[in-house]
């Protein structure tokens, strides 16, 4: 049974781990959600929780690792805890991927070095100080031989669980995935990215992110 990990940690985004959950959870393995200790996570909005089952510790291994973004990440990556686990987990696994500024923790983890890699738009050139070519896609796979997969911000983490999803089990199971989980974007605007997003707007959104972190 394939066994799929996402660590989650405090100040991560909700959505960069339950998007690709409700994706990858219908591949039929096992998804668990860990952190330094076993019980309730608080996401970046301190108004949502969510449980982790297991502690890093209980986790040496696994096929599938997806590391979240958020806020938290920041605190993290000096955290030789968490670089090391990631390290160590991505010697075992099928697939490391990340979603939003989780790709940061890859990193920070020596595992970006040479390779094309996304990000959340506010950290993109960031990547480039772990030694990876930041690429703007909403989906980055690595070169063939490569195991590592990173996502753009948050919502392109279902993105990335799809297109995974497709790997691992062909286009037709992803396909039926979308179809279940009714993934149809239509926003009410098309300002989901620097390029089509008023320049006043991307501005503003940067301060104020800068601010929180």
């Amino acid at each position: 049974m394939m066994d799929i990990v996402i660590p989650v940690y405090d100040g991560f985004t909700a959505l960069d781990a339950v998007g690709p959950y409700e994706v990858l959870s219908r591949l039929g393995g096992r998804v668990r959600f860990v952190a330094p200790e076993a019980g309730p996570v608080t996401t970046e909005t301190r108004m949502l929780s969510l449980v982790a089952e297991a502690s890093l510790a209980d986790v040496r291994a696994c096929d599938v690792l997806l590391v979240p973004g958020g806020f938290g990440t920041r605190a993290l990556l000096e955290d030789s805890m968490w670089t090391s686990w990631i390290a160590s987990v991505h010697e075992t696994t099928t697939w490391t991927t990340s979603v939003c500024t989780g790709s940061l923790l890859l990193g920070a983890a020596g595992l970006l070095e040479g390779l094309p890699a996304t990000s959340h738009w506010s950290e993109l050139e960031s990547l480039r100080g772990f030694g990876a070519s930041e690429v703007g896609g909403r989906v980055v796979f690595g070169p063939e031989g490569s195991r590592i997969v990173t996502a753009a911000g948050v919502s392109a983490g279902i993105d990335m669980a799809l297109a995974l999803a497709a790997r691992i089990a062909g286009d037709d199971t992803a396909r039926a995935i979308q179809l279940g989980i009714e993934y149809d974007p239509q926003p009410p605007f098309d300002a989901g990215c620097v390029e089509k997003a008023d320049p006043a707007l991307v501005a503003a959104l940067r301060s104020a992110m800068a601010s929180a972190s």
